[in-house]
């Protein structure tokens, strides 16, 4: 899965009636992506390396997720 390279995107698997609700964003120049709770905007993202993600994502899928 890639991220389109503008704005916030939520994950499929978050609604609004979940606790555990993220979004995730291309970061700057394309280095890394950002992840936030989409349920408390206000907080600070943290941010992960484009191989991270990748990474991350692989797993997920591995795992049938």
């Amino acid at each position: 899965m890639t991220l389109p390279s503008t704005g916030w995107h939520k994950s499929s698997y978050s609604t609004d009636f979940q606790e555990a609700c993220v979004e995730a964003a291309v970061a700057a120049g394309g280095t890394g992506v950002r992840v936030r709770d989409s349920k408390n905007r206000d907080r600070r993202p943290f941010s992960v390396s484009a191989r991270a993600w990748s990474s991350f994502l692989n797993a997920l899928h591995a795992d049938g997720v």
